[in-house]
């Protein structure tokens, strides 16, 4: 069973930065897909940005510029570094793990941007 712990969110100021962290347990980490999607209230989940077990990213065009998404496979943990914040940035965040056509999630974590 795999579980996914995400940490790092809060409140922060417009143009401030933040970064999430998503730790993984279980030994599969290094040979999946990893993925941050958001939710804001009366919305649907959308994807924020990706990356692959081989280090290739995507982004969604809102965060292009502004988000980094990376991994440490030796730490079973994706990262999304947050900078030049948004007040539309306000969601929870949430991890997704891709492997052998199964998806796994995280309980999210509240990020708020205050204008």
């Amino acid at each position: 069973q795999v579980q996914l712990v995400e940490s790092g969110g809060g409140l922060v100021q417009a143009g401030g930065s933040q970064r999430l962290s998503c730790a993984a347990s279980g030994s599969i980490f290094r040979i999946s897909a990893m993925s941050w999607y958001r939710q804001a209230p009366g919305k649907q989940r959308e994807l924020v940005s990706a990356i692959t077990s081989g280090g290739s990213t995507n982004y969604a065009d809102s965060v292009k510029d502004r988000f980094t998404i990376s991994r440490d496979n030796a730490k079973n943990t994706v990262y999304l570094q947050m900078n030049s914040l948004k007040p539309e940035d306000t969601a929870v965040y949430y991890c997704n793990l891709k492997v052998w056509g199964k998806d796994y999630w995280g309980q999210g974590t509240q990020v708020t941007v205050s204008s």
